[in-house]
């Protein structure tokens, strides 16, 4: 079995990545993963041999653009371990705001309802974070629901996830819906990053044209007195545009100061 040491097989691969415009830090944290120990350990003990088949293999999908999240299989939310794979957007920081905003004002014993499960992050945390509410959470996708009950039976969650485009299969009110839909306008999405628009799911990151079909649609059925979004930079007045007599009451800035989660009323509850 051929072999290389840890200090060679890291100093080429990263000298690899960097040419290829990847970051090398992703060689580094791939090592970590390969050989189940910590990047200080392997800084420290280079001189040890290891065989750089796995780490070739992982390095070179992270350069033909795969994310580093799907190459782990995971990404971290809130404190938390999610599966991920293609399947799912991948979870970001700035959503952590939407949860967070969630987690203080949901009503003690409110009845939730996540619209867009993905990986389950949010519904996951909401009921991890607040065990007193009832939290549903709805997905188009089948592959996306069978994620997301990976990673519910693996955080021990009560939320429970069910198959249904918007409200086609939800019967009732609910006392709060939060959301990270589907914003980025159709051109935008055509001029994302490779990363993104190549490997994570297009219906998970732009409904049409606008950017605010999906949102629209959440608003104009009006079951839930407070609805909380997630929406994309400089979508504000197209939200307000569209929000079917709820009122906007909160705008949350992300750590850009990009506008990045919304909270709307109807019939005056804060």
């Amino acid at each position: 079995m051929p072999s290389e040491t840890i200090a060679s097989l890291r100093a080429r691969l990263r000298g690899a990545a960097q040419a290829g415009g990847v970051n090398p830090r992703d060689v580094d944290v791939l090592l970590a993963d390969v050989s189940a120990r910590s990047p200080a350990w392997l800084f420290a003990h280079g001189e040890e041999q290891i065989d750089p088949a796995a780490l070739e293999g992982l390095v070179a999908r992270r350069m033909r653009g795969e994310p580093l999240q799907y190459i782990r299989g995971h990404a971290e939310f809130l404190g938390r371990r999610f599966f991920v794979d293609d399947r799912v957007l991948i979870p970001r920081p700035e959503t952590e705001l939407l949860v967070e905003a969630a987690i203080a004002r949901a009503p003690r014993g409110a009845r939730v309802l996540d619209i867009g499960s993905g990986s389950g992050c949010i519904a996951i945390s909401l009921e991890r974070e607040r065990p007193d509410l009832d939290v549903s959470s709805i997905d188009i996708s089948f592959a996306a629901l069978a994620v997301a009950s990976r990673n519910a039976r693996e955080h021990e969650s009560r939320a429970r996830f069910f198959a249904s485009d918007l409200f086609d299969a939800i019967r009732g009110e609910f006392d709060l819906i939060v959301s990270n839909p589907p914003y980025i306008p159709l051109d935008d999405y055509i001029n994302l990053a490779a990363e993104v628009r190549d490997h994570e799911p297009r219906d998970a990151l732009t409904p049409g044209p606008r950017g605010t079909e999906v949102i629209e649609r959440i608003l104009l059925a009006k079951r839930a007195p407070v609805v909380m979004l997630e929406i994309g930079f400089g979508q504000l007045d197209d939200v307000r545009h569209v929000a079917n007599g709820y009122e906007i009451i909160e705008v949350i800035n992300d750590l850009a100061g990009i506008e990045r989660v919304v909270v709307l009323s109807r019939h005056g509850h804060k």
